[in-house]
């Protein structure tokens, strides 16, 4: 389609009622509305690009990302000149952890198109570890256009990732200074952890939530960061009552069924039983990847801190691919993974070493895939990976069940946001873990964290020796290591070992019934 022609097109567009309506419903993220409008204008007319670019926009805010990637690939071939298609392909590449393909994919649009989407090449260098050059994008973007609250916060978060944390207070700030009711730049401050708010910071938070007309997304980010200036000052009850409300507002949001995550466990359980592992043997014999796993909030970042103090291991960042190549094996995937011989497992053990390969920045010959959902894929990544290291990052569970609680995930991690379903979940992963430990024995490294702050040498020096890694002593001083850390606890781990974390739960073991319920047994209070 030349550029008239598709100029055409757009414009037609911009005539369609119908289309119109869809838009406007997308906008308004009201999808199920959105659905029958796109079908049947793509009914009418299965060439309509501006159609099928909003299809694929509907797909991948369903997290159906296959469907949208295919879709902007159509509509591509039809429109190759279609920039607004093009950085969306971008943007679900990134998605997909193919950052490589989605810089290309930026390569070839005008210059016009690339500066309506400053974050797009910004948050690409990121994700391929080049935060320098991330920090430089987002710092030329704001010279040219200084007014732009969103950019001010994608700079703030790679300020943050790279330790240069007085600045990206000043950035998360600037953000704020130009959207006062921007809630995810006040989440941002709070989610530091190392800053406290100051009582001006709790009444510009609370004139912002009385506001009417707020955001869905700025009213839960704006009480989880007003949360936390209640806990810093003590108030554990107005704290909570706060923290019980953002978890609402956020679990209305999201699609979650503790059962499922209940049955998906016990068929990964079924799946790579002792009578798999005795018939299976092979795959990908590389050595390379140490997979970190558990529940968020247990102490994954400070092992990662740990063994990247050592000079063989390199971190890299909580990579989805594991989850995703598991999801290719199709809707009989159970059986298709017992079904494999040992050149398919080795196959996607390899193509996983492939797909990761753009982000390792050094020659030291292991890395750190810190997903901490990967504890459901355990016996899918010893299948393919079977000299892979599998750490378990473990905790108590009230304290990673009220860590969790306290904390906004921007994705991913839809069971924190019930206390019920919290219990649950860990219940799931404990029950899993134990099927390894029994099934293959010494496959799993557990780490304590509440060890780990008891005596913390004793506990590096097993971890290292079940890694059959030298023992180095910058491993014992890692929060002297410099290297760009990306989860929320960034700050904690650049300090010496945070002992403060094993209590959390306390303060608020009035309100923990819920969860204390669904643990039952393994309620360790």
């Amino acid at each position: 389609m030349s550029r008239d022609a598709l100029d055409a097109r757009l414009a037609a567009a911009t005539r369609n009622p119908q289309l119109m309506r869809a838009a406007l419903a997308l906008h308004r993220d009201r999808l199920a509305e959105a659905e029958p409008l796109l079908r049947a204008c793509l009914r009418s007319d299965p060439f309509d690009v501006a159609a099928i670019r909003l299809m694929a926009e509907l797909a991948a805010r369903l997290g159906r990302l296959d469907d949208a990637e295919t879709l902007l690939r159509r509509t591509l071939e039809l429109a190759p000149g279609f920039g607004a298609a093009r950085i969306n392909l971008a943007t679900v590449l990134l998605r997909r952890n193919r950052p490589t393909e989605a810089l290309e994919m930026l390569d070839s649009l005008d210059l016009a198109h690339d500066e309506d989407n400053p974050n797009l090449r910004a948050a690409l260098h990121g994700r391929l570890g080049d935060f320098t050059e991330a920090a430089a994008l987002y710092a030329a973007t704001l010279a040219r256009f200084p007014d732009t609250p969103k950019v001010w916060l994608s700079y703030g978060h790679v300020l943050k990732t790279i330790g240069r944390f007085d600045e990206a207070v000043a950035a998360y700030r600037r953000a704020l200074a130009l959207a006062p009711a921007f809630g995810e730049a006040w989440w941002s401050l709070a989610n530091l952890k190392t800053l406290r708010f100051a009582d001006e910071d709790r009444e510009a938070m609370e004139v912002a939530l009385a506001r009417g007309g707020l955001a869905a997304e700025d009213r839960f980010h704006l009480e989880f960061a007003l949360a936390r200036a209640l806990e810093d000052a003590g108030e554990h009850a107005a704290a909570f009552a706060r923290y019980a409300a953002a978890n609402a507002h956020r679990r209305a949001l999201v699609r979650y069924d503790a059962a499922d995550t209940t049955r998906r466990a016990a068929r990964m359980a079924e799946c790579f039983d002792a009578a798999y592992w005795a018939a299976h043997d092979g795959g990908c014999p590389a050595p390379d990847p140490i997979f970190i796993v558990g529940l968020p909030r247990a102490g994954s970042t400070l092992i990662e801190q740990i063994l990247a103090s050592h000079s063989q291991v390199e971190a890299i960042t909580e990579l989805p691919d594991i989850p995703e190549l598991w999801g290719r094996l199709g809707d009989d995937r159970f059986n298709q993974a017992r079904g494999l011989d040992a050149a398919a497992r080795g196959a996607i053990g390899a193509e996983y070493l492939r797909r990761i390969a753009p982000q390792r920045r050094t020659d030291r010959p292991f890395f750190i895939d810190k997903l901490p959902n990967n504890w459901l894929y355990i016996g899918f990544i010893k299948a393919i990976l079977p000299r892979a290291k599998i750490i378990d990052a473990r905790r108590h569970p009230l304290s990673a069940g009220i860590a969790n609680f306290r904390q906004h995930f921007a994705r991913g991690q839809h069971f924190t946001y019930d206390l019920a379903d919290l219990g649950h979940y860990y219940r799931d992963y404990v029950a899993l873990t134990a099927h390894f430990d029994a099934v293959l024995p010494g496959a799993v490294h557990r780490v304590s964290y509440e060890r780990m702050v008891e005596d913390s040498e004793r506990e590096i020096r097993a971890l290292l020796g079940a890694l059959a890694l030298p023992f180095e002593p910058g491993c014992l001083a890692f929060h002297a290591t410099e290297r760009p850390v990306r989860t929320p606890s960034s700050e904690q781990v650049r300090s010496p070992i945070y002992r403060e974390g094993t209590a959390n739960w306390q303060p608020y073991a009035a309100w923990l019934g819920p969860l204390r319920a669904a643990l039952g047994d393994l309620d360790q209070s």
